[in-house]
């Protein structure tokens, strides 16, 4: 099975879950400790929270500040615009920030969320058969 973990430092571990399980995120106990808490998207999507210490075990780098600097930024498709706005509304009254106003290319809608330490996730909805008809113009 392909998975793919997305490893986070944050600085407080609890108020993180709790933010992410606002957003949809369900906690997975099995890869949950002391210095780390694993939240799932999916069964193949699943964030690392991790303290800064475990993220960077003997400082070979310094972690960037994400609050002031773009490290990387994920993007979640959803299934409807709607699920798109509640997710990010919900983020926002959990403390976080939306950076970047809406864009809405017609046949696809996407907002844009930063997290409490300044990471940056895309919620997109993607209505593909439009997507599909506008390229298939696009190629004749």
């Amino acid at each position: 099975m392909k998975q793919i973990f997305i490893n986070l430092p944050v600085t407080d571990l609890e108020k993180s879950k709790n933010f992410y399980t606002q957003l949809g995120f369900s906690n997975y106990s099995l890869f949950t400790g002391d210095n780390q808490v694993c939240m799932t998207w999916s069964e193949h999507i699943l964030v690392m929270l991790q303290t800064t210490e475990f993220f960077n075990p003997g400082g070979a780098k310094s972690i960037s500040d994400t609050q002031k600097q773009l490290s990387a930024s994920f993007t979640l498709p959803v299934e409807c615009f709607e699920k798109v706005n509640e997710i990010i509304e919900t983020g926002i009254k959990a403390g976080g920030k939306e950076p970047i106003a809406i864009i809405d290319e017609g046949y696809m809608q996407v907002r844009t969320l930063e997290d409490l330490d300044g990471h940056l996730w895309s919620f997109i909805h993607l209505n593909i058969d439009k997507f599909k008809k506008l390229r298939k113009g696009n190629e004749e």
